[in-house]
């Protein structure tokens, strides 16, 4: 998938979902699958879901832009249900991740391994921002910062429109995945349904990496 160049003054209106210039940026359709149930961090998680279906979501669109300085992802996935209010210890918002691989042989089933860590750009529909985490294996999630992604949601037609956007660099001297116009990068995309009871390890997500190619800066024509 390619993530096309735009200016900085068309990027600022991209961070909204409901902005036309995303219908010109070529969305693919992402399969999704569950995650497996071995792989889940206990005992009781694995008995408790043995008879229940993880990963609600089984696909989802995705579309990337870029201005040079920062990278943004459009999500859109259907939803008849809008989970944004937790009021319960049985209730549980939808959400949706971007995941990056740090560093190469980083594993995307298990969220990455002991010096192989996974980055993932994180938005959930009861938080007002979006949040920075990286993991080295099934359970070791943490954040690192609530304040370098942007993420802005639009439930509307029983369909999530979600943008999540961070600048290519970063800031952090964690291990994050650090972005180069005109490179390439593996990603991937999980989503969890709150109407399904998923969270942390129970999600759908998109099974594999995938290449995701940032368009070169163009260079000025001088003449």
């Amino acid at each position: 998938m390619r993530a096309h160049y735009v200016t900085a003054a068309e990027f600022s209106e991209l961070l909204e979902p409901s902005s036309l210039g995303w219908k010109a940026a070529q969305p693919e359709t992402l399969k999704l699958v569950g995650t497996p149930l071995a792989l889940q961090p206990t005992a009781a998680i694995q008995v408790a879901w043995a008879k229940r279906r993880i990963g609600a979501v089984d696909r989802v669109e995705v579309a990337a832009l870029h201005d040079g300085a920062r990278l943004a992802f459009h999500l859109d996935w259907p939803d008849a249900t809008e989970n944004r209010e937790v009021s319960d210890t049985v209730e549980f918002p939808d959400a949706a991740a971007v995941l990056l691989a740090t560093l190469p042989g980083a594993p995307l089933i298990s969220m990455g391994a002991p010096g192989l860590p996974v980055n993932a750009w994180y938005w959930r529909a009861d938080e007002a921002q979006g949040r920075e985490v990286v993991a080295e294996g099934i359970g070791t999630s943490r954040t690192l910062n609530v304040a370098l992604v942007t993420a802005r949601a639009l439930w509307k037609g029983g369909r999530w429109h979600v943008v999540i956007s961070r600048p290519l660099h970063g800031s952090s001297s964690e291990p994050v995945a650090r972005l180069e116009p005109g490179r390439s990068t593996p990603f991937a995309v999980a989503v969890w349904e709150g109407s399904n009871s998923e969270r942390a390890g129970i999600k759908a997500f998109s099974g594999e990496w995938r290449e995701l190619v940032l368009d070169a800066i163009p260079v000025p024509n001088r003449r």
